[in-house]
């Protein structure tokens, strides 16, 4: 007679083991989802601060150039009223020069003498010199003034050009 050898059965579920699988791997997930959102959210916190630094910088940079615009634009108000005025003055100038050149002219062809028409020459001569210095004086003058006062308005933005920087650095 022959013996069988005794064997052992085993039953093998895999059922157990898989969903034990199952659930150790969707419980790493959410471990895993939920560090990721808690240092999302401050990473979220931190770029909206920085957009909206990044917007209010470029708010301030706009109205600053506007600024600038509009000083430019002022200077050259200023600077075109101020030729116009110059350039009146010397078309004031030139007329009365004129009108004493013809004035010396029609003296002269009256004169008797040459030594009568030296005099008046020289007269003229010595007054429109005087007249010549005494313009260049007044328009030179003028042109300072409206040079300072056309950088006026340049010169106020650069000085809040620096207090910005100043105060950023």
């Amino acid at each position: 007679m022959t013996t069988k050898p005794k064997t052992t059965e085993i039953a093998v579920t895999t059922e157990a083991p898989a969903s034990k699988s199952m659930e150790v791997a969707l419980s790493t997930l959410r471990d895993d989802a939920a560090k990721a959102s808690a240092t999302f959210e401050p990473t979220q916190a931190k770029v909206k601060e920085g957009m909206e630094m990044t917007m209010k910088s470029a708010e301030e940079f706009v109205t600053f150039s506007q600024g600038n615009v509009e000083a430019v634009v002022k200077s050259g108000q200023i600077w075109t009223a101020g030729v116009q005025d110059l350039s009146k003055q010397v078309a004031a100038s030139a007329q009365a020069t004129f009108d004493e050149t013809m004035a010396t002219f029609k003296a002269l062809a009256g004169v008797r003498s040459l030594k009568d028409a030296f005099e008046l020459q020289a007269s003229f001569a010595r007054s429109a010199l005087e007249k010549a210095m005494a313009e260049s004086g007044k328009l030179t003058d003028a042109s300072f003034k409206l040079t300072e006062q056309t950088l006026a308005p340049i010169t106020a933005r650069v000085s809040v050009a620096v207090e910005k920087f100043a105060k950023a650095a």
